[in-house]
């Protein structure tokens, strides 16, 4: 009995300290705060703007985030608030266009980009090609 109460008490302070990690861990991914954000909200947690960056940008373009996004200057990654590349600009301008859509035609109170209610999306014209309709402006 006194050597399974030996065994237990190192079981419980391992699972407290796992349980206080991963609360940790989880505090530390929504205190994120982007920098940079002119059309998406300053506050966006990280699973909502992955959630965009894949579903609506990588999926309805068909393009990685390098398309928009310059090299960082150290050459390691990307500079994701860097405003150097103009697709930047054209993507931002893109996405207050679908807002003005939905909105204006669609009645949609409060469109956001990434919601499920949004009637117009990038897919709408893109449908998964970074040029639609043979577009080769910026190729």
């Amino acid at each position: 009995m006194k050597l399974r109460k030996i065994l237990m008490i190192p079981g419980l302070l391992a699972c407290v300290v796992i349980t206080s990690m991963a609360a940790t861990n989880s505090t530390k991914t929504e205190d994120v705060k982007y920098t940079n954000l002119k059309v998406l909200p300053k506050d966006i947690s990280s699973k909502e703007l992955q959630s965009i960056m894949a579903d609506d940008f990588e999926d309805g373009l068909g393009v990685s985030c390098g398309f928009c996004h310059a090299n960082a200057k150290d050459g390691h990654g990307l500079d994701f608030a860097s405003d150097a590349k103009p697709e930047k600009e054209i993507t931002r301008a893109m996405m207050r266009m679908t807002l003005g859509i939905n909105k204006k035609y669609f009645k949609a109170k409060h469109p956001s980009i990434g919601s499920n209610a949004l009637t117009v999306t990038c897919t709408t014209c893109h449908k998964g090609e970074a040029f639609p309709d043979g577009d080769t402006a910026l190729k």
